[in-house]
């Protein structure tokens, strides 16, 4: 399973809430994106690749629960991926998507 997530350096998890825009890379002058329209924010993921944001615990844990929310997990899921993100926030210095993505497919895999 490939699931894509973008969190913006506001940190809204993006998914409808985005608006067409050109901006100037390295590999082209006038090269197709999309911003978030709530903050206005434009990705470049040509040079910047995807944004990295670094939450606090309680920041994160929001953030997690509106992404549970949005991925339609039940109440017992949504237990497991709050304290798999904690964890995973505890065990070192990762971003946030990379938390919970990581925290994602781990509950996906084992409720298969």
């Amino acid at each position: 399973m490939v699931f894509k997530t973008i969190i913006c350096e506001c940190g809204e998890i993006i998914r409808h809430c985005t608006f067409k825009d050109y901006i100037r890379t390295s590999a082209n002058p006038s090269t197709p994106t999309i911003g978030h329209k709530k903050c206005g924010h434009v990705f470049n993921f040509i040079d910047d690749k995807m944004p990295r944001k670094y939450s606090s615990k309680k920041e994160l844990k929001s953030l997690a629960m509106r992404f549970a929310e949005k991925n339609h997990l039940e109440c017992a899921e949504s237990e497991r991926f709050l304290i798999e993100v904690d964890r995973l926030k505890s065990c070192g210095n990762r971003s946030d998507s990379d938390i919970l993505i990581s925290a994602f497919q781990k509950i996906v895999k084992n409720t298969i």
